[in-house]
């Protein structure tokens, strides 16, 4: 039996993206209905919470819009959406203020009292934003705060969107939620729907973001035929720990540490980065960073343990204890002294750049259904900035909550039937009690291993071709997978969940890399190891069962690099 439940603003996700949303639409209109669907427990699940570095706002000069524009163009590889761009830089001044006159967040302060801004990597001027390096803990607690004190959210912790709901015109109508503490299914009905539920590239490896993440919301998105756009851009942050036999592997040191300075060394103890970007060095984008850092490993030059270092020590002791807490003490939690010397560090599968395709309003191509943060593509091109990924989940959060309102306003309750959403519970609780072979545990291994070396740092085609051909071995074993009868908090259902999520956006990521025959950001192909002359991005979208994917030319409407060549439409194929 499903469940039933009414609201004004459905909103999936509850990170930096879903609680700005939820609290705009609240304010915006204190007697709607607002409800935030959290995978985890409010304000401890999630990314956001777990970002270290800061956050990218023009403030003071001699910084400019222009400037962070730019920056975000030159490191997004010039096929960012511009109009995105532009509302991020713009708007990202007025949502810091936000955060700390309004939902109470406290940074880092000068000496005379301003803001404190850091240099991060790929960055022109010192723009982000801080708290120590626990930037995530202070916004998402403050947001929470703020949220609990608002009568008219709702929160329904440990739970998780299963489907999007639909009426009978194809409009959004709310989404079929399963709540994983009772194992029931709960069909909630909402006028505006918000998809704020993060991305997460956990179908790799080793991983920097939440473990609880899935590409659920980019799965989602997909299952209801949303274009979405350049989902071959997964960002690998260079500085994750090596902790070898823990699943500690990939946790991040942050940007922070090369900005302040911090060198990096290969087995050797060559400071290699000069050989990559001599002029910016540990400063470079990191994109670049992360894929020098694997051929110095690839080419015999890593550490003892298959890494590279950094190197923050010659900084001093008491300016890194001071500066970098939480790092200091992440290192020390195993056995490594950050603040007294080398530690070791290799690439960790961090963000999808690629996602949704929105508009500068967070419109999807689905009336009633809106979309903000790591769900949605366009922002960040082909590598995204530090510093800019919390800038882009308020920004876009905010203005999703803002539309959403304003949507509600003009539009009566949906009446969607109950038929379609029956389908997905039936095809959802089909594992419950059959036979648990072939094992759910070695499936998920073998996609992480596949995405990790065939669709990881450094691609190619015939590797692309091997990978997908896994991909599609796995999601059909996956449909015989079997896991116990008890639906109530049954983790063992919940991963393969997980995993036929995982399996959607690792085809997405490996389709979408095989129909861009160039090198760019963070897609790097040994078989076009250059870039194509004209600038495109990689549409894909589901379409009467088939993937449909094709490329656009990308708009170069706010600037242009140095002999950009106009590119056509082209279709790739079904």
């Amino acid at each position: 039996m499903i469940e039933r439940l009414d609201t004004d603003v459905l909103v999936l996700g509850a990170g930096g993206a879903g609680l700005c949303a939820a609290l705009h639409a609240a304010d915006a209109a204190p007697s709607l209905a607002v409800t935030v669907v959290v995978k985890g427990l409010l304000g401890r699940a999630g990314c956001t919470r777990m970002v270290q570095g800061g956050y990218n706002a023009v403030l003071a000069e001699p910084d400019s819009l222009d400037a962070h524009l730019l920056d975000t163009l030159a490191g997004g590889g010039w096929i960012n959406d511009q109009e995105l761009v532009w509302t991020l830089v713009t708007e990202a001044p007025r949502r810091v203020l936000e955060l700390e006159w309004r939902y109470g967040c406290l940074f880092d302060r000068t000496a005379d009292g301003r803001i404190h801004q850091k240099p991060f990597a790929g960055q022109s001027h010192d723009r982000t934003i801080h708290k120590g390096d626990l930037t995530g803990i202070e916004i998402m607690s403050r947001l929470t705060e703020q949220v609990l004190r608002r009568p008219g959210i709702r929160a329904l912790e440990e739970c998780r969107a299963v489907a999007l709901w639909l009426d009978d015109e194809g409009r959004a109508a709310g989404a079929l939620v399963l709540d994983v503490r009772r194992g029931r299914f709960v069909a909630v009905r909402a006028r505006a729907t918000v998809l704020a539920m993060g991305g997460g590239p956990t179908m790799y490896r080793i991983i920097a973001c939440s473990a609880d993440k899935s590409a659920d919301g980019i799965a989602l998105g997909h299952a209801v035929g949303l274009p979405l756009r350049d989902m071959e851009m997964v960002q690998f942050h260079p500085t994750g720990l090596v902790v070898p036999g823990s699943l500690m592997t990939g946790a991040l040191l942050e940007e922070g540490l090369r900005g302040a300075g911090g060198h990096l060394r290969n087995g050797h103890g060559e400071r290699f980065m000069a050989r990559y970007d001599a002029a910016r060095l540990e400063r470079s984008t990191r994109d670049l960073v992360s894929r020098a850092s694997f051929l110095e490993v690839a080419e015999g030059r890593g550490t003892p343990n298959g890494g590279v270092w950094i190197d923050v020590s010659h900084l001093g002791a008491e300016v890194v204890e001071r500066t970098f807490r939480g790092m200091v003490k992440r290192c020390r939690d195993f056995g490594r002294d950050l603040a007294r010397e080398p530690v070791e560090v290799f690439p960790t599968a961090h963000f999808l750049m690629g996602g949704i395709v929105i508009d500068a309003t967070c419109r999807t191509a689905i009336d009633g259904l809106f979309a903000a943060g790591e769900d949605t593509g366009g922002v960040h091109g082909a590598n995204r900035l530090g510093g800019n990924g919390v800038a882009e989940s308020t920004v876009f959060g905010g203005i999703a909550g803002d539309v959403a309102v304003a949507f509600v306003e003009a539009r009566a309750a949906p009446r969607p039937g109950l038929a379609a959403l029956e389908d997905v519970v039936r095809t959802l609780t089909a594992p419950l009690g059959r036979s648990p072979s072939p094992a759910l545990y070695d499936l998920q291994g073998e996609l992480r291993a596949v995405m990790w070396d065939d669709a990881g740092l450094v691609r190619d085609g015939e590797g692309l071709r091997r990978a997908l051909a896994e991909i599609e071995r796995i999601e059909t074993a996956l449909d015989g997978v079997g896991v116990p009868p008890d639906p109530a908090l049954n983790t063992a259902w919940q991963d393969w969940l997980n995993l036929r999520s995982q399996c959607v956006a690792g085809r997405l990521v490996v389709t979408s890399a095989l129909a861009r025959d160039e090198s760019r950001g963070a897609h790097f192909r040994r078989d076009f190891p250059g870039p194509a002359s004209s600038l495109y991005s990689v549409h894909v979208q589901r379409r009467a069962g088939d993937l449909h994917v094709w490329r656009e030319p990308v708009a170069l409407t706010r600037a242009a690099p140095e002999a950009a060549t106009p590119h056509a439409t082209v279709e790739i194929g079904d």
